[in-house]
């Protein structure tokens, strides 16, 4: 089968945790294999992430973005106004976005699916702010605080995640917590997914010693979605409001805005290709 695409290239990053010779090995066979051999390596952090420009100048039509979901973001703004296809691979910790488009499944499963022309492209649903474009999730609130012991356990170990979660445990437990307007209720965090529907909005649920626990070990060991929580809304907008500043996650990078926070359901500029 001829492959749609000829002239791929690939976004990795040299010191990320997860990166393995062997999978760029295998990535760049598989491209091989299917009559599309890469064209360019961009290895973060020497390399930058190519724009729109630089896609361009190299002929390149399918972009395949091996990192975690904050380079994801990243690449995925910088290629605005290009008319390839952006191919998210599972490279990082959570890989939300991955999942989202191609279940959970491979490197090498996703991509040969792709090159043979099984994938179909379109712009993602986002949401956007006067901070920035998520392509994946937002999580605002005081429990954004478990993110940093998170990058504190990566970078620096689990003792020095462990001096860091008392913090967490208590800004999830007494820091003012953020609420939709219209709805009374507050809550430690609230997530934002993009959907085609509208933004949905859930609220994490803490009732208990034993759920800010739980939602805490989420953070630190998978998805933070799975701690116990509540559908809010679903709207084209959301607005946020709090007593303090809303801390956020936006895609994994963390930010910071001031009260009350409009978010609104937009569209990626760029397509990206989905295999599920």
């Amino acid at each position: 089968m001829t492959s749609p695409f000829s002239r791929p290239a690939l976004v990795c990053n040299s010191q990320s945790g997860s990166h393995d010779d062997a999978i760029i090995a295998e990535i760049a066979e598989t491209c091989r294999a299917s009559g599309a051999p890469l064209v360019a390596v961009f290895a973060l952090p020497d390399d930058d992430i190519p724009g729109a420009a630089e896609l361009r100048r190299q002929d390149i039509d399918l972009l395949l973005v091996w990192t975690g979901d904050g380079t994801i973001n990243a690449a995925a703004r910088d290629a605005a106004g290009w008319d390839g296809a952006l191919l998210p691979l599972p490279g990082g910790t959570l890989n939300l976005l991955s999942k989202a488009l191609h279940g959970d499944r491979t490197v090498p499963e996703i991509l040969a699916d792709a090159l043979q022309g099984k994938g179909r492209r379109s712009p993602i649903p986002t949401i956007r702010s006067d901070t920035g474009e998520a392509f994946i999730t937002i999580v605002a609130g005081p429990a954004t605080r478990w993110a940093e012991v998170r990058e504190t356990m990566r970078q620096d170990g689990l003792i020095e995640a462990s001096r860091a979660a008392p913090d967490a445990l208590d800004a999830m437990a007494n820091a003012p917590g953020v609420h939709v307007a219209g709805h009374e209720q507050a809550y430690p965090a609230v997530i934002l997914t993009p959907t085609s529907k509208g933004i949905r909005a859930d609220g994490v649920l803490t009732e208990s010693t034993g759920d800010v626990l739980r939602h805490g070990l989420a953070w630190l060991g998978g998805d933070f979605r799975d701690g116990p929580s509540d559908e809010i809304a679903t709207g084209e907008t959301i607005v946020l409001e709090s007593d303090a500043a809303i801390g956020l996650e936006y895609d994994g990078e963390l930010a910071e805005v001031p009260s009350p926070a409009r978010f609104g359901l937009g569209a990626s500029a760029v397509d990206f290709l989905a295999t599920a």
